[in-house]
């Protein structure tokens, strides 16, 4: 059974930084994508990044590009996502997936959260201006 469990999270002041972390664990897997998604009290669950795991392509959402950065650790099993300059409007739960059910024909595609086979729990971010 494979299980995502995200870390890292907390309280902010706006234009801090925090890096999470998510670690896959469970069985035997062999991932396709992993991707971080985030959702605000009353609104839908967003993209945020996403990263191929063998050759490493990323995909960013246009409101996180050029703060915060998608990157991994094969060999770690896990994800981070860097978060630099935070803002206000990106307090929310952060998720951590993952796909093992086959590559995907577009970079757009690793941006649905249909896609995704796997979540953790959830980790808060919390940014005060």
């Amino acid at each position: 059974q494979v299980a995502l469990v995200e870390s890292g999270g907390g309280l902010v002041q706006a234009g801090s930084s925090l890096r999470l972390s998510c670690a896959a664990s469970g069985g035997t897997f062999s991932f396709y994508y992993m991707g971080w998604f985030r959702q605000a009290p009353g609104k839908e669950r967003e993209f945020v990044a996403a990263i191929s795991w063998s050759g490493g392509r990323t995909a960013h959402a246009d409101s996180v590009k050029g703060r915060f950065t998608i990157s991994k650790d094969n060999a770690k099993n896990t994800v981070y996502l860097q978060m630099n300059d935070l803002k206000p409007e990106d307090t929310a739960v952060y998720y951590c997936a993952a796909r093992d059910t086959g590559p995907l024909a577009t970079v757009l595609a690793m941006t649905s959260r249909n896609v995704y086979d796997y979540w953790g729990q959830g980790t808060q971010v919390t940014v005060s201006s």
